[in-house]
């Protein structure tokens, strides 16, 4: 069995799930992880992050029922309004992370929503990437590189292909059967009863 966590780097409940999946993953090393970045900005949302004015308002729920906290830098780049969320390039990120360290693929996914709502850097610049794998210890011009040529079209399509539509899922993948394990919030613990269901 292995687990399967689709997200959106640039999603606020995927950023709260942080600490969840984290602790489902120190709670079962043995089970290999596998992280998928879904398309939430692309196409026609690609557009400056004030014209999503439920952001702020979201944020705020997602703190309450969370306790997920976003960084000053962050809420510095909301109130201008300029900035573009752009999951493509974000999705790229990712790839050229996991392929420096698939093994730490859900930490490097932690990191790079660390970067953006906390630290309010963009996932489409080549320099968060070289931050993270400096942070990492992995070779950053090789992560650099891997951005600037990858291709995001098989992590939206393996997203689809899953049925996922909304961030974050958790999946447990048994062979070819898929398990929902989480979609949206949950808690470790719930996670936990969840996969003890299924044996």
């Amino acid at each position: 069995m292995k687990l399967v966590y689709v997200f959106d780097a640039y999603c606020g409940w995927s950023h709260a799930f942080s600490g969840t999946l984290e602790e489902v993953v120190a709670r079962h090393r043995d089970l290999p992880v596998e992280v998928v970045s879904g398309g939430l900005f692309t196409g026609q949302r690609r557009v400056p992050i004030r014209e999503f004015g439920f952001i702020k308002g979201a944020n705020a729920q997602i703190t309450e029922r969370t306790g997920a906290r976003f960084g000053g830098a962050f809420d510095a780049l909301l109130a201008d309004g300029s900035f573009v969320m752009d999951s493509e390039a974000a999705a790229r990120g990712l790839i050229a992370l996991r392929q420096a360290a698939p093994e730490r693929a859900a930490e490097l996914a932690v990191a790079m929503q660390q970067a953006f709502f906390h630290d309010g850097l963009s996932l489409s610049d080549a320099k968060t990437y070289r931050t993270i794998a400096d942070a990492f210890g992995l070779d950053s011009d090789a992560v650099v590189g891997a951005f600037k040529t990858s291709a995001a079209d098989a992590d939206f399509a393996l997203a689809a292909r899953l049925g996922v539509s909304s961030f974050p899922t958790l999946i447990a993948m048994r062979g070819n059967d898929a398990f929902v394990l989480a979609r949206g919030h949950a808690t470790a613990e719930q996670i936990e009863q969840r996969l003890a269901a299924l044996g």
